[in-house]
């Protein structure tokens, strides 16, 4: 979802085709600038911004080399598509929602196990989070980006061009779609687990010293567990990260993200009937005026790098029934840490106005948060030469034509599938807000890169069946199998170049001389979680609960009183 050249996690806008100049101008008003007009006012928007040349730029040749170790890397991709591909359509076959991926997480862990990774389970204590590590001798410590959470309300059968739910579900008062891999993690989680044993198949048969470690991160979806893992020193040790995620185009870039905070507001009324309503206090009325207050922060409040967004969790379960509880969650995004909080206790003060207008009680709880993510130029410069050598996934007419079919469904032009791989060239000078990705703040802690593959047809979204539709299909195979294929050809780079990887290096030690990254997660945080089944705590070794969290939680109940409406008045005669 991105401001890179392809759909990074938590997904983008597109790029401006807006000049530099005329970015700025547009924009300079609404402080959001280039790094050099913003370094001393955020560093961290600094740090991610780029000062290339808005013309003559050129991608760099000869990083990418051709050894013995890539090539056994590449082949055994080749030689074991069909277990990759087996890997992806079990997961989406699964369809888990976020923390609660039991089944699609072990289907992963075995996979690697079996390819002679050793597993961890319960990172963070996350239950179906683990690290996978292969160790051949001294060498560098790279990191892969798994994740395999589902969506919700976005089922779909495979390859078929139209929506079609493979899962409805036939409530008569509230008919619902079932959860699906609109965001394409199934190709995700499996194209990185592929390219991590590839890459170790390189290092044993080539005599490369290293180690590979491969997070398979939960609740991707919600933002939760990589930002809260950083917190907890997960991902300490590495010399990079490299990352990937499903898209419309065969690209890389440099690009950033936006931070974000995730909310969910809680309030509390008094129920009562509906028919006679005087003195019920409604929770489902404070949720919303708040919804309807942040509606006015847009115009005056709200820079073209912000985004907020959300949707009511509950909101009452029948009409004569005064909801005594609802709950809105929002997303609060911008283009660094701060610029967030500056939004989110603008969002906080709606929320406390609309408790006091409805007399209500509001209930906070934040459930996420991320930094905005720190670009590498020399990493997307080494990634992109090795997408080029490599050459752009090789779809069917078959794969042609269904792009068109789901383009023509979505009243989008019917271009099909991107054959090709995008040209690398320097990000907008001034950023314009987009998704947002808990890799983010890995990327301050570690060299990071991000690559994408044209796992869905060009001008779709993720986030959406269509995704859905072509991640099982034969187009999502084609593009995973390639996304495998340049991760592993860049970490064979990383191992066997030195001074490939001290350029991430040193680009990164520049980039964040002046930020001191700080988790944005509250200091008392307590991640959610839900408490697994007994036979995946057998199956993983795990005990319940992990000791980072309260069990069972605190439960929510309203202790509010029946308004009152002052005297009884005396009947009129």
């Amino acid at each position: 979802m991105c401001d890179l050249h392809h759909s990074d996690h938590e997904h983008a806008a597109p790029q401006s085709d807006l000049n530099r100049r005329q970015v700025l101008q547009l924009l300079g008003a609404a402080g959001i600038t280039s790094a050099g007009l913003t370094a001393m006012a955020d560093p961290a928007m600094a740090a991610a911004a780029d000062e290339t040349a808005e013309t003559g730029y050129a991608a760099p040749k000869g990083l990418a080399k051709d050894t013995p170790a890539k090539r056994t890397a590449l082949s055994w991709v080749d030689a074991h598509g069909s277990e990759v591909t087996a890997l992806n359509d079990e997961i989406w076959e699964h369809a888990e929602l976020s923390l609660r991926e039991w089944n699609s997480s072990i289907a992963e862990a075995e996979f690697l196990r079996r390819n002679g990774f050793q597993i961890e389970w319960g990172t963070a204590g996350f239950p179906t989070a683990f690290v996978a590590t292969f160790r051949s001798g001294n060498g560098p410590t790279l990191g892969f980006s798994g994740e395999y959470d589902a969506l919700p309300g976005l089922s779909q059968r495979k390859g078929v061009g139209q929506h079609d739910p493979l899962v409805y579900n036939h409530d008569p008062f509230a008919p619902s779609y079932g959860p699906g891999h609109g965001c394409g993690h199934a190709a995700l989680g499996s194209a990185a687990a592929a390219a991590a044993v590839a890459t170790a198949e390189g290092m044993r048969r080539n005599g490369v010293g290293g180690t590979i470690k491969f997070f398979g991160s939960t609740a991707e979806e919600q933002l939760i567990g990589k930002a809260y893992a950083v917190r907890e020193g997960v991902y300490q040790g590495l010399d990079a990260f490299l990352d990937w995620h499903p898209g419309t185009t065969n690209s890389t870039g440099w690009g950033t993200s936006s931070a974000l905070t995730a909310v969910t507001f809680t309030f509390l009324g008094v129920s009562g009937h509906g028919g006679i309503p005087l003195g019920n206090r409604s929770a489902l009325d404070a949720a919303i005026m708040l919804a309807t207050m942040t509606e006015f922060l847009r115009e005056e409040h709200l820079a073209p790098s912000g985004r907020l967004h959300y949707v009511i969790n509950q909101g009452g379960d029948a009409p004569n029934v005064t909801p005594e509880i609802a709950q809105i969650s929002y997303y609060v995004r911008e283009g660094s840490p701060e610029r967030v909080k500056v939004l989110f206790d603008k969002v906080l003060s709606c929320a406390q106005a609309a408790a006091q207008a409805s007399q209500t009680e509001v209930q906070h709880k934040i459930t996420a948060a991320c930094w905005n993510k720190l670009p590498s130029k020399s990493a997307s410069e080494l990634l992109y030469e090795n997408m080029v050598q490599i050459g752009p996934p090789k779809f069917t007419e078959d794969d042609q034509r269904l792009a068109r079919q789901i383009q023509a469904s979505l009243g989008l032009e019917q271009s099909g599938v991107a054959t090709g791989i995008g040209a690398l060239e320097p990000p907008n000078p001034a950023f314009l807000g987009g998704g947002s990705t808990d890799v983010a703040d890995i990327s301050w802690q570690v060299p990071t890169v991000s690559l994408g593959t044209a796992v869905g047809p060009q001008g779709c979204k993720t986030h959406n069946w269509a995704f859905a539709a072509t991640t099982a299909a034969n187009m999502g195979h084609v593009a995973l199998l390639s996304a495998s294929k340049y991760l592993a050809a860049m970490a064979i780079d990383l191992l066997t170049q030195p001074e490939r990887l001290q350029a991430l290096k040193d680009e990164f030690a520049e980039r964040t001389k002046d930020v001191q990254w700080r988790t944005m997660l509250p200091a008392d945080f307590e991640p959610p979680m839900y408490e697994p089944p007994d036979w995946f705590l057998k199956r993983t070794g795990q005990s319940w609960p992990p000791r980072n969290i309260t069990w069972p939680p605190p439960r929510v109940v309203s202790r509010q009183k029946f308004a009152s409406l002052g005297p009884e008045l005396k009947p009129q005669t």
